[in-house]
């Protein structure tokens, strides 16, 4: 299964990479390949409960490769690291097949509780140079992320998104229009707000409650 995932890897590089000459050269010659031939070893010791062999397999790969993805991370097969220095995978990442990373991309966490806390990536994902993907939440199949881009938020499928923080610009290859982006995040703001404004409500009830509790036993 490892070897045939790393073949596949190969020729992935091989059809999305217009410089690729031939499966030897990439096999031999792409650190992306490199990072991901030894995250698979690594992976398999770390799902039979060997984290020490597994961490120290992915920090040797981080040495040679200065891509850095952690052993815990799901990745699917025919992935593409194109050039990938500084390229960061958390722990709890799952990565889909026939996905695109360029160099720079952190698919990061956010928090310190334990457990699920990194993104999910569908298939076939393209994540510009630079890009950040922070959160525990899923961006959909055929997805594009710019680069430079900040997302936070979660995207449905075949959906182009940009900006800092990341917004949809495109859906099924149509640009949204600015308004109806601008309508969507005032909607998104009034609900946080409602949220935090029944929360408070909330607690103040409680408090009230106990208050007239005491009030009632003196």
């Amino acid at each position: 299964m490892i070897l045939k995932d790393i073949w596949l890897d190969v020729k992935a590089v091989q059809a999305r990479d217009p410089a690729a000459r031939s499966a030897l050269e990439v096999l031999l010659l792409y650190q992306g390949i490199h990072a991901l031939i030894w995250h698979r070893f690594a992976h398999w010791f770390y799902t039979h409960k060997l984290f020490f062999i597994a961490r120290l397999i992915s920090q040797i790969s981080r040495f040679f490769t200065l891509i850095e993805i952690h052993p815990g991370a799901q990745l699917g097969h025919g992935i593409l690291i194109d050039h990938g220095c500084g390229v960061v995978i958390g722990e709890t990442t799952v990565v889909g097949d026939n996905c695109t990373i360029y160099q720079g991309v952190t698919l990061g966490g956010v928090g310190l509780e334990k457990g699920k806390r990194h993104p999910t990536l569908g298939n076939n994902v393209t994540v510009g140079c630079g890009a950040k993907i922070l959160g525990a939440f899923e961006v959909g199949d055929n997805c594009a992320i710019a680069a430079n881009a900040v997302l936070l938020k979660p995207l449905e499928d075949n959906v182009t998104a940009a900006g800092i923080p990341a917004r949809p610009v495109k859906k099924d290859g149509v640009r949204i229009p600015t308004g109806r982006v601008v309508q969507s995040e005032a909607i998104e703001q009034m609900q946080e707000r409602i949220v935090s404004l029944e929360k408070e409500l909330y607690e103040l009830q409680q408090k009230l409650e106990q208050q007239t509790g005491e009030l009632r036993h003196s």
